[in-house]
This record gives C-alpha cells, structure tokens and sequence, in this order.
C-alpha cells in the first residue's frame, strides 16, 4: 500500500470514528462514547482506535471540534451572503432552527446536550465546550446589536435579554423534539422567533440530515 492511500484510509477512519461518536454523544452523552463501543460499532480494535486519538479526552476534545464544523457548516454558513445586522440575524435563527428540525445529529444539538453533562465538571471538555458557546453567543450578539444600531429592532431592546430569549425557545425546541418526539414544536419555535425579532423567519430549504466530516 503507498504512503499517501495509507494516509487516507488513516483520515476515512478517523472521520468515521468522528461521525459515529458525535451519534452517539448527541443521544447518549460523551461518556456512552467508549473506545470498546466505538470499536465494536466500526469493527476496529480497540488498539487501532486508540491510535487515532491516545486517550478518551483527547476523543472527547476531537468531537467537541467535528460537533462546531458541523454546526458552523450547517448553521453559520447559510447565512453567509446577507447583510450584517437583522439580515444576518434571521438567516442565523431560520438555519438554527432548521439544523435541529432536519436531526443532523440524531439525539439534536450536540452542544445542548454536552453543555448540561459537562457544565459541573471542570477540565478541558467544558472549557472546549463553554468557549464555543461564548463565540456563538457573541455571534449572535453582534448582529442583534447591529440591528439595534440600525433601527431594526424596536427601540429599548437589550440584546442581552433578547439572546436569552433566542436561547431559551431553542433550549425549549430541542427539548420538545428530544424527549416527547413533538414535531409541532418547530412551527411554534418559528412564530416565537418571528414575534422576538419582529420579522418571520423564512421557510428552510436545505434537506441533509445527518452529520458529515
């Protein structure tokens, strides 16, 4: 086998041990991430899988990083070409929404799920974790305060008060999806979008559903 096959069948392993743990992590948490179930569900040994990544942490760190390309590719890009402020601000909301009504993932949002399991546990996963959080936020953030800026948004808003909200409707979509499998959940989830930004959201139109490294 030459060189450069061996490196890619090295990177095709590596991306299907990424996809199945980001599954698994979505539905089970990082700790159902084992390298014996790993191993088991892609028929690797538990030594070859190791040696992608040396401990579970660093497994653990990997999928923190593929669950944010993910979520930047998903979420972030759609909204690349509209204009900064309320534009922008929709297009992010309509493709957030969308990214957990299509079940990319299929226990929903990732960082949801990982920031409840690891916000008491101190170490490197949470601070992987909350900093991602903090970048989207203040993503967010900076074009809630742009449309402010502009007028867009009615006077008096506090764009901290408004990312709460934002927040909370999707805390409370992914929550209805996830445990009680209630499809109506992201039409209201639109609606309260619309009312918080004072604008609809556009219908989605992206169709992919399941995570790709």
């Amino acid at each position: 086998m030459s060189p450069r096959r061996s490196a890619a069948d090295a990177r095709d392993t590596r991306s299907a041990i990424l996809v199945r743990g980001l599954e698994i992590a979505s539905a089970e948490g990082m700790e159902g991430v084992t390298i014996g179930r790993l191993a088991a569900d892609l028929g690797l040994s538990k030594s070859g899988l190791l040696g992608h990544f040396g401990t579970k942490e660093t497994l653990q760190l990997a999928l923190v990083d593929t669950a944010a390309e993910a979520f930047s590719r998903e979420v972030s890009d759609p909204a690349d070409g509209t204009a900064f402020g309320m534009d922008h601000l929709v297009a992010l909301c309509a493709a957030w929404v969308s990214y957990l009504e299509r079940g990319v993932l299929p226990g929903g949002c990732f960082f949801m799920a990982a920031a409840s399991e690891f916000d008491d546990r101190p170490g490197p996963v949470r601070d992987a974790v909350a900093g991602l959080h903090s970048l989207w936020q203040n993503d967010l953030r900076r074009h809630i305060r742009l449309a402010i800026a502009a007028g867009e948004l009615p006077d008096g808003t506090e764009a901290d008060q408004l990312l709460f909200e934002l927040g909370g409707v999707m805390l409370a979509l992914n929550h209805a999806l996830q445990l009680y499998g209630d499809r109506t959940a992201i039409e209201r989830t639109r609606r309260a979008m619309g009312r918080l930004l004072g604008r609809p959201l556009p219908a989605p139109t992206a169709t992919r559903r399941r995570v790709a490294v």
